[in-house]
């Protein structure tokens, strides 16, 4: 028998999160975002779940996930670099500083995709999309510091309960 080799992680991959900032580009298409709107996009679009009214998450969640929020800002930039050496995003340069869009073969890409996961994302990024590109980037970002202490704080109060 073969000796198994430990395989490379998936999750938070520079291809995982260039999958879902390309996602979220191709759902605003042809509008673009600042890599701090994908940071919090990205968030959302995960735990969605978090959000009041929000579809089902599509990752599990886990305790103090808002911590995750700190940690994203790079491997969401290595994602977008991934990406964009492969034509599917694009980076711009605008007055307003760096934007990106879905690139030119953003659609095809995704069209080639068909798993379960990728339909929640492309549903879940639609969601994010529609319902929080009309807030100020001060807005969106003061929404997420709002609930920021909430997100993952239901294990520290089950913890209390489980204690007893």
């Amino acid at each position: 028998m073969p000796e198994l080799k430990p395989t490379k992680p998936v999750f938070n991959t520079p291809l995982e999160c260039g999958l879902r900032s390309a996602c979220l580009l191709m759902a605003a298409y042809p509008e673009g975002f600042d890599l701090q709107r994908l940071v919090q996009y990205d968030y959302l679009v995960v735990h969605s779940g978090d959000v009041e009214n929000g579809p089902p998450s599509i990752h599990p969640a886990t305790p103090h996930r808002s911590g995750e929020l700190l940690v994203r800002r790079s491997l969401i930039a290595n994602g977008l670099d991934f990406m964009i050496a492969k034509a599917i995003v694009v980076k711009v340069y605008t007055a307003f500083g760096v934007r990106y869009v879905a690139g030119e073969y953003a659609a095809l890409f995704f069209g080639a995709l068909e798993s379960e996961y990728v339909r929640k994302l492309r549903d879940r990024s639609e969601w994010v999309v529609a319902n929080f590109r009309e807030r100020s980037d001060d807005d969106l970002t003061a929404y997420m510091q709002a609930h920021w202490s909430q997100w993952g704080s239901e294990f520290d109060r089950e913890s209390l309960l489980r204690a007893e």
